[in-house]
């Protein structure tokens, strides 16, 4: 390749002699005075940094497959990371992944490199629930004004539901399919591992380590280390680099729920030998993080994964929670557990609070709801740790039915196309990771609100990608071939 561009460079000087030698010499000399400039303004981590960037970008836009790994990567790794150069705002790593994906799918169709569009069932009800969500915002402005922020947010999660259009369309067969799984429990393993060796570290070697990440402004201070109900006495809940542990768990839900049908697949991802490790690093960091939402969601999820396919998974469930209740390393995650189910810890009772309130407010606006901005009187409030209440706050019973419209087509698809599968195919483990990690965050939208939240949009990106996935897994498990049949693909020449 670089002999290549030696010869086109030498060709190019010849044929165009003293002008293209002097504006290669005219390039070099500006790219030397900007390089010296930012290495004595800035340090030299940072411009090493912007040059991997770049590079990240330039692939990302030959790739939409590549494009897809890398949000999921932000996704994981670096959720609230913020670019440091400001153009009005400062446009978050989710910000910039999202439009390269989206503009690269956008210009695929623009400039017929795509020639045709894959289409689902789940098309018109997401299409409809987006419409819907736009009319709730506009109705909202006639009582709250619209901030930049706001705007701006609404905005990431419209484009986060989109996703799951170029998903459908751009992960084409199994191959792909199996490459994209394969990313999200790399990384997630990786956020896992992160907030395992950050939890048992000396405190104030993490909090060195999490504050220096305020150049993407993210927080910094001892205030990165969180407490069950933020009381220091208590035990420290980990968050990798999620900033809150209850993040953290929902971001968990999605990776644990996914990998576990790895360890009973004829041909997994990664070797077993691997995927039990990467495992119980997984399920180290749930229970560090003391998130009851995302332990319980994750028990559903399996136990309904083991009761339809791999019956072995259950009485490993039974002994992992008999090791919880006996060993004496997990009493204080116990007694936090019990205290939840009892209803006598502060943090069960503030939920309890929300959801009276959110009730109310549900009650006096229960067509269209509120919007996305805030709420017509002083009263009232938006926001409660509940999907389902809060998308009833933002876009009424009509914006909820909605969504659960697509809940339940899209549960409907995938059971139908589960029973015709080949239970030899690779797709079938793929399909089932993804379905009961999705309804994993089903399960505890009832106790968090993370996977529908203006101020969390890449749980949003992460709901919508596993859905699109989910609907590709299906189509290349049910087509008796390797790929979803478009006339050109999104990347590169038919395989």
């Amino acid at each position: 390749m670089i002999d290549n561009w030696v010869l086109t460079v030498r060709s190019g000087l010849q044929r165009g002699g003293r002008p293209i030698l002097l504006a290669l010499v005219g390039a070099s000399v500006v790219l030397g005075v900007v390089g010296g400039l930012l290495l004595s303004l800035v340090s030299p981590l940072m411009v090493l940094a912007l040059l991997a960037a770049l590079g990240v970008g330039v692939a990302m836009l030959r790739s939409t497959q590549m494009g897809l790994s890398v949000l999921l990567i932000v996704v994981c790794l670096l959720p609230f990371g913020a670019i440091p150069f400001s153009i009005g705002f400062y446009p978050t790593f989710l910000d910039v992944a999202l439009l390269a994906v989206f503009g690269v799918w956008v210009a695929r169709i623009l400039t017929r490199a795509q020639e045709s569009f894959v289409s689902s069932s789940l098309d018109l009800p997401i299409l409809v629930f987006i419409l819907l969500a736009f009319a709730a915002f506009i109705a909202g402005t006639a009582h709250s004004g619209v901030t930049r922020d706001t705007l701006r947010h609404f905005a990431e999660i419209i484009i986060a539901i989109t996703v799951f259009f170029v998903v459908i369309n751009s992960v084409r067969d199994i191959r792909q399919l199996r490459q994209i799984v394969l990313v999200i429990i790399l990384v997630g393993f990786v956020a896992s591992l992160i907030g395992v060796v950050l939890y048992f570290l000396p405190e104030p070697l993490t909090v060195r380590l999490l504050s220096m990440l305020r150049v993407f402004h993210y927080p910094s201070g001892w205030g990165v280390l969180r407490f069950i109900e933020d009381n220091p006495v208590l035990p420290m809940r980990a968050t990798s680099t999620s900033v809150d542990p209850n993040v953290l768990g929902g971001l968990l839900i999605m990776i644990i729920t996914l990998t576990t049908p790895q360890l009973f697949a004829r041909r997994p991802l990664l070797r077993r030998v691997w995927l039990v490790p990467m495992l119980a690093v997984m399920l180290a960091c749930l229970l560090l993080t003391f998130s009851r939402g995302a332990f319980g969601a994750i028990g559903v999820a399996l136990v309904f994964l083991g009761v339809i396919r791999y019956r072995r998974l259950l009485p490993m469930m039974a002994l992992m929670v008999i090791m919880i209740l006996v060993i004496p390393q997990t009493r204080e995650y116990v007694q936090h557990f019990q205290a939840g189910l009892l209803l006598e810890d502060r943090a069960t009772a503030m939920r309890l609070g929300e959801y009276k309130d959110a009730l109310t407010l549900i009650s006096r606006y229960p067509w269209l709801g509120v919007g996305f901005g805030g709420t017509p009187s002083i009263d009232l409030y938006l926001g409660v740790s509940n999907v389902y209440l809060l998308i009833a706050e933002e876009m009424g019973l009509i914006g909820l039915g909605s969504f659960l419209l697509i809940v339940g087509v899209f549960f409907a698809y995938a059971w139908r196309a589960w029973r015709r599968m080949d239970r030899d195919s690779d797709a079938e483990p793929l399909l089932l990771g993804l379905a009961v990690a999705l309804l994993g965050a089903l399960a505890g939208g009832f106790l968090d609100h993370y996977f529908f939240n203006l101020d969390f949009p890449h749980s949003v990106v992460l709901f919508w990608v596993y859905a699109g996935l989910a609907v590709v897994a299906i189509k290349v498990g049910t087509e008796g071939g390797t790929k979803v049949e478009v006339a050109q693909p999104a990347d590169g020449p038919p395989t």
